[in-house]
């Protein structure tokens, strides 16, 4: 990454394979999740209440599209879902994490997918080496199709430490295995959209 980045310790990557839910599986193979995560120094870490966050937004952008290129790769198909997600360690504040995730990251990210055309779902939150923390994932290009509602639990074993955030970004190949629910088909997103 470029010298103007933040300082980045570690990469993780975590990949998950569903064949079936309760005993079955169904015509749209197996589910596959990827969650690329980066682990960054947290610049604002420890030095209390700071108004303007736009170091974080900037920086932002080169590592959404960096973590959306993995993702991609790693899923080896065609991208359906994406969801991002962040940690901050306890030296820092929330909105931290929150100013990495903002729609600079988000078009980045996107647009290192492939494109989308439905906003990302997100969570954040405080935590502390080995926090979990799940990372919603719904449908790229409209967030009715319900049947990619879903969430991809992620865990890096060694971070955040107290003056660190954690990057998250997650894609699978389709929506969950015998969805059934309801809600707008891929086939009336893409009729709506001609």
């Amino acid at each position: 990454m470029a010298e103007n980045s933040l300082q980045v310790r570690k990469t993780f990557a975590q990949i998950e394979e569903v064949r079936s839910s309760a005993g079955r599986d169904d015509a749209g193979g197996p589910l596959r999740k990827v969650a690329v995560c980066v682990v960054v120094k947290n610049p604002f870490a420890g030095r209390g209440y700071v108004e303007d966050l736009a170091v974080l937004i900037d920086a932002s952008a080169e590592i959404g599209t960096h973590l959306g290129e993995e993702a991609a790769r790693l899923l080896g198909s065609t991208v359906e879902s994406y969801g991002k997600a962040g940690l901050v360690g306890a030296a820092g504040e929330q909105e931290h994490i929150n100013a990495c995730l903002t729609s600079v990251f988000g078009n980045a990210f996107r647009e290192a997918i492939g494109g989308g055309a439905a906003w990302i779902t997100s969570a954040t939150k405080p935590g502390v080496a080995g926090a979990i923390i799940d990372v919603p994932t719904a449908y790229k290009d409209d967030v009715w199709v319900r049947s990619h509602y879903d969430s991809m639990e992620v865990r890096v074993p060694d971070a955040p430490h107290a003056d660190e955030l954690v990057l998250i970004a997650a894609v699978t190949n389709r929506g969950r295995i015998n969805a059934r629910v309801g809600g707008m088909s891929i086939a009336e997103v893409e009729e709506k959209s001609r």
